[in-house]
C-alpha cells in the first residue's frame, strides 16, 4: 500500500479565543434566523449564488473523499410543474394511507397537508442525488463509503450557505422519490436524497411558531 500525497495544511487561522468566540456566537446568531419556509416569491435568483453555494457544499467532508454527491439544479417552470405533480401523487399518498396518527399529528402544528405549491412557486428546486458508486478515471466502478453521512453533511452545508447569502429554503422528501432520477436524467445508481426547495419568501410570509421551538443546549448535548 502506498503512501498517500501529503501536503502542508492550507489557510489555516488560529484565532485568540476571544475572536474565536465571537465568531461561534455570530454564527449561531445568524443560522438561528434560518426558518424552513412553505411560501414562496416567483423572483428569480442569481445564478452564481446559487452555484456559490453548490459549491461550498463540494467542499464537505466524505467517506474516502469519494463525494457522493450530485446536485441537480431546476429552474424550468415545466419541470418544476412535473415535480409537483408527481411529488403531490406520492403525498397524497402518504397522508390518506400511509402516515400512521401518531405520524400525522406529529405534523399537526405545522400545518403540511399533501398540497405542495412551493414545488412550482419557487425559482430553484435541488434534487440531491446520493451516489452509490462512481466511476474512475479510466471508466472502472468504484464503490463508495458512508454515502448517506457523507451526503446529510453536505446537504447541512449547501442549507447554511443558502441561508447565508440571503435565501430562505425548505426540505421535502416526499417517498418515494424515484420520479427525480427520471425527470432529472440521473442513472438508477444514484438514489433521490432530498429535495431542497429555495428562493426569497413571498411578502407577509409566516411559519408555525412550533418550528422555531428548539431544544436548549443542555438537552441536546453532554460534556465528559
Amino acid at each position: 500500500m502506498g503512501k498517500p500525497d501529503l501536503e502542508p495544511l492550507p489557510a489555516y487561522t488560529h484565532y485568540p479565543p476571544d475572536e474565536m468566540e465571537a465568531r461561534a456566537r455570530a454564527f449561531y446568531e445568524d443560522i438561528r434566523r434560518r426558518r424552513t419556509v412553505r411560501v414562496f416569491a416567483p423572483a428569480p435568483v442569481p445564478r452564481r449564488v446559487v452555484e456559490y453555494a453548490l459549491s461550498a457544499a463540494g467542499t464537505a467532508p466524505s467517506g474516502a473523499n469519494m463525494q457522493p454527491w450530485h446536485f441537480a439544479v431546476i429552474e424550468k417552470a415545466d419541470t418544476r410543474r412535473r415535480i409537483r405533480q408527481a411529488a403531490e401523487v406520492e403525498e397524497r399518498e402518504f397522508y390518506d394511507r400511509r402516515a400512521s396518527p401518531e405520524w400525522l399529528a406529529a405534523l399537526e402544528p405545522l400545518g403540511t397537508d399533501a398540497d405542495k405549491p412551493f414545488l412550482e412557486v419557487a425559482p430553484i428546486l435541488i434534487a440531491i442525488f446520493a451516489q452509490r458508486s462512481g466511476r474512475t478515471a479510466d471508466g472502472g466502478k468504484v464503490k463508495h463509503y458512508y454515502v448517506a453521512e457523507s451526503v446529510g453533511i453536505a446537504t447541512g452545508f449547501l442549507i447554511a450557505a443558502l441561508h447565508h447569502a440571503g435565501l430562505a429554503t425548505l426540505t421535502h422528501t416526499p417517498s418515494p422519490m424515484g420520479f427525480l432520477n427520471a425527470i432529472c436524467g440521473r442513472p438508477e445508481t444514484e438514489k433521490p436524497y432530498l429535495l431542497l426547495v429555495a428562493g426569497y419568501p413571498a411578502d407577509g410570509c409566516t411559519v408555525p411558531r412550533q418550528g422555531g421551538i428548539k431544544k436548549p443546549l443542555e438537552e441536546i448535548s453532554s460534556w465528559l
